[in-house]
C-alpha cells in the first residue's frame, strides 16, 4: 500500500490543499475578522450560545471554533486550550486564514491585589511576560501590550453590562503551578513569594495566555485585549463557588462580545470621518 505524502510548504506552515490549517482545523472563509478566544474548549460551547446564524462549527484538538453572529457582526469563538504554546500556534494558524483579526480574550484569572473580588473583571492594559513562547518572535525587551482600542471598547461593555471590573497589568505564566509560585507537596518551587512580589508591583492578576496574544497581535500590527473573570484571589486564599463562576463567566464573555461591537462601531467612524485614529466625540 502506498502512502501519500504531504510537502509542507516553503514557510512550514502546515495545511493541506484546501489550506485547511492542520491545528485548528479551518479553511479560508471559515474564520471571521472579530475573534474571541478562550481557553476552554467546553466555555467555547457555551459561548456560542450566545451567538445566533451559526455557519462553521469545527473542532480539532483543544481548537473549538463557532464562526456566526452576535447583533449583526459576524464573530469566530475559538478554545485554544491552556498556557502559550497552544495559544501561539493557534494565533499562527488564525494569521493565515484572516486579512487583519481583532482579538480578545475571555478566560479567567486568579487576583493578586486583595481589592479585587471573586468574580470581578480584569481587563488587562499589558502583560508581565513570564512565559518565553513570545521571545521566540521578539526581543525580552518588547512590551505586551493591548491595544488602546480594545482596552476601551473592553472598559465600556463591562461598564454598560454592569460587570464589577478594574483595568491594569496582568501576569502571564507558563504554567499553572509552579509558574505562579503555588506550594506544591513534594515538589520545590524555585520563587513561592512570587504573588508576592507582583503585588507590590501593582500587577492585578495571573493568567497563562495574554502576554502571547498581545505580542503576536503587536508584531501585526492587530488589535487584541482581554478581559479575565476572577476565580481565586491569592492573597485572601479564597476560591469562586461553582454558581458565582458561571455568573462571572457570563459577564466575561458578554464584556468580549460587547466589546467586539463596540470596536466594529469604531471601525465605521473611523472610516466615515477618514482617521486612523478612533476618538471620543466629546471630551
Amino acid at each position: 500500500m502506498s502512502t501519500k505524502i504531504q510537502h509542507i510548504q516553503s514557510a512550514d506552515v502546515v495545511n493541506d490543499s484546501m489550506g485547511r490549517q492542520y491545528h485548528v482545523h479551518l479553511a479560508p472563509g471559515e474564520l471571521a475578522e472579530f475573534i474571541i478566544l478562550v481557553g476552554e474548549a467546553a466555555r467555547a460551547e457555551r459561548a456560542a450560545e450566545l451567538l445566533s446564524d451559526i455557519r462553521i462549527h469545527e473542532q480539532n484538538r483543544e481548537y473549538n471554533s463557532f464562526t456566526g453572529k452576535y447583533k449583526g457582526l459576524e464573530v469566530t469563538i475559538m478554545s485554544t486550550g491552556m498556557g502559550p504554546g497552544a495559544t501561539e500556534i493557534g494565533l499562527v494558524e488564525i494569521f493565515q486564514l484572516t486579512k487583519c483579526p481583532t482579538i480578545i480574550r475571555v478566560g479567567t484569572c486568579g487576583a493578586l491585589q486583595a481589592n479585587i473580588n471573586l468574580g470581578d473583571l480584569v481587563i488587562s492594559s499589558g502583560a508581565v511576560r513570564l512565559e518565553d513562547t513570545s521571545t521566540c518572535f521578539v526581543v525580552e525587551g518588547y512590551p505586551a501590550i493591548a491595544h488602546h482600542e480594545v482596552v476601551l471598547a473592553l472598559i465600556k461593555a463591562a461598564h454598560d453590562e454592569k460587570a464589577p471590573h478594574h483595568v491594569g497589568i496582568t501576569a502571564t505564566a507558563s504554567g499553572f503551578y509552579g509558574a505562579q509560585g503555588r506550594k506544591i507537596p513534594g515538589l520545590y518551587v524555585r520563587n513561592p513569594n512570587l504573588p508576592d512580589e507582583l503585588a507590590q508591583m501593582n500587577v492585578y492578576n495571573f493568567e497563562m495566555e495574554a502576554s502571547t496574544i498581545f505580542t503576536l497581535m503587536a508584531t501585526q500590527g492587530f488589535r487584541s485585549g482581554a478581559v479575565c473573570a476572577t476565580v481565586a484571589n491569592r492573597p485572601c486564599g479564597t476560591f469562586i463557588d461553582p454558581e458565582s463562576k458561571k455568573i462571572a463567566e457570563k459577564n466575561s464573555l458578554m464584556a468580549g462580545l460587547e466589546a467586539l461591537v463596540n470596536l466594529a462601531e469604531m471601525d465605521k467612524r473611523k472610516e466615515k470621518t477618514g482617521q486612523a485614529y478612533w476618538m471620543p466625540e466629546k471630551i
